[in-house]
């Protein structure tokens, strides 16, 4: 790294980008499937190393849930593109199925193999040599399912807080269980016990002697988002997290040993709130850095996020911009149906300013929620920023520039960038991150020379086909966005690249 700026980590790098469905190979490793990476990593858990077996950027875009077959090929739900892949164990790819809509659940009997659908009224599929087959339909959001030591397949409804079976020939499903709490994976242990996993932010785990006595019984993890587990040889359990990653062994008492450390899953955007609390946007909710490491709120689906007098803004890809009141726990919409949303700033009236990307717009919206366009005619504005005479910058990859918006006509600062994103102003200069030269740039706003003041950054999502905002009409992969923030002289960076959060400071003397 060259020029005036020291960099530090105010988080260590995340070993697993959240994670997903989880499996026992032929090794003995746990592989653990990573949605938004676009990977596949293998732990062994009896030291924690991490192994990326899968990269992005092959085939595979979106894995969520895996399972090996006898003969040892990982078989891989690639959810957004709507493929179920083979890998053999040399390394070759097949693609078995193209046919079934976000695939997500996955489980053998025998050579047969069966998946089902994470949405609304989707289908529990057997996929065949002549394709799939229909078990059964109308399932609410299926998640991780299993094979039973009865030989009947059990699955989740997300929606609806029950679990079902299936015979593997199909059937009439049974009832297993009601009134679950938001039940996203079904797993046994070795003697038999169902074990079923919550998405929500306490962690919770259902035990149901099944074939015993019927009895129920939970748990308390403290793991936010849990998302699947496995059963060692030994009956460990071992469990994943698609909010915070990692891999962490869950005893049966609710006591949690970490295997893999958690950490970030993007971040995004990033900002620093009273008292100098530092905030990241990670997709899932809103990360807190501090020196015990990241506390996570489950604010589903956050990528651009702003802190003023208290209240955390907020934007989604996915169309909404919100206001957060951390010390009540209170979220309002301020504004729905946006164009891929991002990058927000926060006026001294209170109103937000926000960058539509999908619209090529900026967008102004009151204190009341009325919403006006600011500017349009942007070509993929990612970013905005406002100076101490309260001007507005934005950030255009599209263009590969960052502009000022002085009236009708953005006036550009910086052309001939590759991907700039984050800005931000800091004393007289903006400050942007040309993600296409992992480098960091300072633009005097007096009109003096632009300069590099950082290179090398960990900045830059996945080398991968970008999987689709949307699919079937539910959320998919939300690109990266490395954002920027500016606080009491020192610069924040969202480094997406490796899932870290960098403290900027500028050198004395230089």
């Amino acid at each position: 790294m060259t020029g005036r700026w020291h960099s530090r980590r105010l988080t260590g790098p995340s070993p697993l980008r959240g994670s997903n469905g989880v499996a026992l190979g032929p090794d003995g490793r746990l592989h653990v499937a990573q949605f938004l990476a676009g990977r596949i990593s293998a732990v062994d858990l009896a030291t924690g190393d991490v192994e990326v077996v899968v990269p992005p950027g092959g085939p595979i875009q979106s894995p969520d849930d895996l399972a090996f077959a006898p003969d040892g090929s990982m078989v891989v739900t690639d959810l957004v593109p709507g493929k179920v892949w083979r890998r053999a164990p040399d390394g070759q790819y097949e693609l078995l199925s193209a046919e079934v809509v976000l695939p997500n659940g996955i489980a053998f009997a025998g050579n047969r193999l069966y998946v089902h659908e994470m949405r609304p009224n989707g289908r529990l599929l057997e996929l065949t040599a002549d394709g799939p087959v229909e078990l059964t339909g109308d399932l609410a959001m299926g998640n991780a399912m299993q094979l039973g030591p009865d030989g009947l397949l059990y699955y989740p409804h997300m929606i609806t807080g029950r679990v079902y079976r299936v015979g593997v020939d199909g059937g009439e499903p049974e009832l297993v269980a009601d009134n679950v709490f938001e039940p996203v994976a079904v797993r046994f242990d070795l003697g038999g016990a169902l074990l079923v996993l919550s998405r929500a932010a306490t962690g919770v785990v259902t035990r149901i002697d099944l074939f015993g006595t019927g009895d129920r019984s939970t748990i308390t993890s403290g793991v936010v988002g849990l998302d699947n587990a496995a059963f060692d040889a030994e009956n460990r359990m071992f469990v994943s997290s698609y909010a915070s990653g990692g891999v962490l062994e869950l005893h049966p008492d609710g006591r949690t040993r970490e295997v893999v450390r958690r950490g970030l899953d993007g971040p995004f955007g990033v900002t620093v709130d009273l008292g100098g609390v530092v905030r990241a946007a990670d997709h899932y909710g809103t990360a807190t850095l501090g020196p015990d490491g990241v506390d996570r709120e489950l604010r589903t689906f956050t990528h651009g996020i702003a802190a003023h007098e208290g209240l955390l803004h907020l934007t989604s890809q996915y169309g909404q911009v919100r206001t957060h009141d951390p010390r009540t726990g209170e979220t309002r919409d301020r504004a729905r149906g946006v164009d891929r949303p991002l990058g927000v700033a926060v006026r001294a009236d209170g109103s937000l300013v926000v960058a539509e990307s999908g619209a090529g717009r900026v967008l102004l919206i009151s204190p009341e929620d009325e919403v006006t366009v600011l500017a349009d005619g942007l070509t993929r504005p990612v970013d905005v920023a406002l100076d101490d005479e309260g001007r507005c910058h934005v950030s255009d990859p599209g263009q590969g520039a960052v502009l000022r918006l002085d009236g009708a006509t953005p006036t550009p600062l910086l052309a001939g960038l590759v991907e700039p994103q984050g800005i931000a102003v800091l004393g007289g200069e903006l400050f942007v991150v040309e993600v296409g030269t992992r480098s960091l740039r300072s633009i005097p706003l007096d009109g003096g020379d632009p300069r590099v003041e950082l290179a090398d950054l960990p900045v830059g999502g996945p080398d991968r086909p970008t999987p689709a905002l949307f699919a079937a009409g539910l959320p998919g992969v939300a690109p990266s966005f490395a954002g920027l923030a500016a606080h009491d002289g020192a610069l924040y960076l969202s480094a997406d690249a490796e899932g870290s959060v960098l403290l900027l400071t500028e050198e004395p003397g230089r």
